[in-house]
């Protein structure tokens, strides 16, 4: 599901990809539901293909995801509640204990929970990926 929901540097919010263009992308805000063209110029990211640095492996933006939703029984993330950078790294901590504290920023994590708040928003509460066998199950069942 996040293969197709996009980060637009430059642009506010987040984006789901609708159809490809000829050198552009279509692309429809979630927040508004606006569709506009996003160009190849433009630094373009998949969120399936975000992961958040740890000290043993990357851990893919989906499963921090999946963990801020069982911390907090799906609702969004209220921001307003961290006092300062330090309380908000405190927070993190508890959904990803091993994360690298030197290589991830805290701008990095206020960008997490402001993607995972509009995602929720959206309606888009399932994070995680079917798995490779039900992939292959549901496509040769069609």
């Amino acid at each position: 599901m996040l293969k197709t929901i996009l980060a637009i540097s430059g642009k506010p919010g987040l984006y789901k990809l609708v159809s490809n263009g000829r050198n552009m992308l279509i692309v429809e805000s979630l927040s508004t539901g606006k569709r506009t063209p996003a160009y190849s110029h433009d630094k373009i990211v998949s969120l399936g293909d975000i992961a958040i640095y740890t000290t043993e492996e990357d851990v893919p933006l989906s499963r921090v995801f999946e963990t801020i939703k069982e911390k907090n029984d799906g609702k969004p993330v209220d921001m307003t509640t961290f006092a300062d950078d330090h309380s908000l790294r405190a927070y993190f901590k508890e959904i990803l204990p091993d994360f690298d504290d030197e290589r991830v920023y805290t701008n990095d994590i206020r960008k997490v929970f402001n993607w995972y708040n509009i995602l929720v928003g959206a309606g888009m509460t399932e994070f995680a990926e079917a798995e490779e066998g039900e992939k292959g199950e549901d496509v040769v069942e069609e």
